[in-house]
């Protein structure tokens, strides 16, 4: 099992911190994103969302949805006929529909309250899972993902994206300084939560991720499972099959 790490320092259960936490720093949750990675974050989701082309997806389920930035983007790149996001951050999730309105495409983009280890769908609705940066904050690593692939249908597809721990000389150990010294600063003097930004250096380097992701999504029951680094490895893609 993966190493706990959590938010804060108190014994409430990760779950609720974690949705603490992003209530907390949501104000400034996209302007720290675009910020922090220079709004190489955007490029990720866009290739992310890429892996599900082509596959004939109607109906799309985005948990960990935040802001909406990933249903967004599979709304203009898939132009399926229906995406639900689910979040346990009330307000990731007010803004992510401020954002859905002002495009106009709340007919297409449902978001809505759901815990990502206890998702409010029959099995076999969607016909593909994204997550973007989100599965590193389950309580449950593989119940998330063995839920994820229950509301999938049969051949249908999951594509995570999520950070990851460089191994390349130097790059990782300048990446490993921004991320444990300059990203929580910035995040302390921005989002007045310098906790959040502190987790997200120790959550990363917790997270198990490369092969022993792809070793987790096998033990969960997806097939044709691939991991897709990007950017010298700051991130990851990772797709798996029901």
């Amino acid at each position: 099992m993966p190493q706990e790490v959590k938010p804060y320092d108190e014994q409430e259960s990760k779950k609720s911190q974690v949705s603490r936490m992003f209530d907390r720093i949501a104000p400034y949750y996209d302007f720290l994103n675009r910020l922090l990675s220079a709004g190489i974050d955007t490029v990720w989701r866009r290739r992310a969302i890429r892996q599900l082309q082509g596959r004939g997806v109607r109906v799309l389920l985005d948990v960990a949805t935040g802001t909406a930035d990933v249903a967004l983007e599979a709304a203009r790149q898939l132009k399926p006929e229906r995406i639900v996001g689910v979040d346990i951050s009330r307000e990731m999730l007010d803004i992510g529909r401020s954002k859905v309105g002002k495009r106009g495409l709340q007919g297409l983009i449902e978001l809505k309250e759901g815990d990502s280890e206890n998702l409010p769908f029959p099995d076999n609705t969607f016909d593909a899972v994204t997550v973007a940066f989100g599965v590193r904050n389950y309580e449950d690593l593989e119940k998330g993902l063995v839920e994820m692939r229950r509301v999938l249908k049969d051949g249908g597809r999951l594509v995570v994206l999520e950070f990851s721990r460089p191994r390349i000389f130097p790059f990782k150990q300048l990446y490993n300084f921004y991320f444990a010294n300059i990203l929580p600063l910035i995040g302390r003097l921005t989002s007045k939560d310098p906790k959040a930004y502190r987790y997200l250096y120790e959550s990363v380097q917790a997270f198990p991720d490369g092969e022993d992701f792809i070793n987790i999504l096998k033990k969960a029951g997806y097939k044709s499972n691939q991991c897709i680094p990007q950017t010298l490895g700051i991130c990851s893609i990772y797709t798996g099959e029901k």
